[in-house]
């Protein structure tokens, strides 16, 4: 849990340091940021998921697949509204002195825990005892968690939680997920991290709301798929026809 631990301390004090700043930041420049930062989620997105896509092994319907049925559960389970009520419930105790709560939570959350590292980084620290990716997340956390505050807000710092809460999750279950995790699977979750931070990208410019909280169970599609009962089925399928 070390890893972890200091990943979320590197968001609270990232998002402390940007709640510095923002209180003297005029409302023009705070427009600026957050309109780069979207460009740059965004381009992170499609950077990751072309990464797989372009490997030449990806799977050609299984990305697509995963984020439907991900989504399906995602809203049947209305987790963007779950996480959106956290939000809320903190602006509530809070007031409006810390901004939207709620957009810089969300946001936050899901940005630090979709990806490859954060899945990676759990496995290495719950089963080696290798925190190097986790660390190395942290610092790129820390440095997003400064810009993300000095214009989302206070929300932000509690994405801190978030992060807690599902990296050490994955750690303390790693050494029931290792023996599932392979090349091929890490490739599609990859893709689907990618595809929904470029998601996540769209909705901080504005260009169109994605409700990214629902598709979080896509990232574990790839999981169920590769499981070898389920691989076995799928052949059995396949030589039938």
């Amino acid at each position: 849990m070390l890893g972890t631990t200091v990943n979320a301390l590197a968001i609270v004090v990232g998002s402390l340091i940007g709640i510095f700043f923002r209180g003297g930041m005029k409302p023009r420049y705070k427009d600026i940021i957050i309109s780069v930062l979207g460009l740059s989620v965004a381009f992170i997105g499609i950077s990751t998921a072309l990464g797989g896509l372009l490997s030449g092994d990806a799977e050609a319907i299984l990305y697509i697949v995963s984020l439907v049925i991900g989504s399906i559960i995602g809203e049947t389970l209305k987790i963007e509204e779950k996480l959106e009520a956290v939000g809320d419930k903190i602006q509530h105790k809070i007031g409006n002195k810390g901004g939207n709560v709620s957009q810089g939570f969300v946001t936050a959350s899901l940005t630090f825990c979709i990806g490859t590292m954060a899945i990676l980084g759990s496995i290495e620290s719950g089963i080696q005892g290798i925190h190097t990716t986790l660390f190395t997340k942290s610092v790129l956390d820390g440095v997003t968690s400064v810009i993300f505050a000095s214009t989302l807000g206070i929300g932000v710092l509690f994405s801190a939680v978030s992060v807690f809460l599902y990296q050490g999750l994955l750690t303390m279950l790693a050494t029931v997920v290792q023996q599932y995790m392979t090349e091929a699977m890490m490739r599609e979750i990859s893709i689907i991290g990618g595809i929904m931070i470029f998601a996540i990208g769209c909705n901080m410019l504005e260009i169109r709301r994605f409700k990214v909280g629902n598709m979080l169970p896509a990232i574990f599609m790839p999981v169920i798929y590769y499981l070898p009962p389920v691989q076995s089925f799928i052949s059995w399928v396949f030589g039938i026809f």
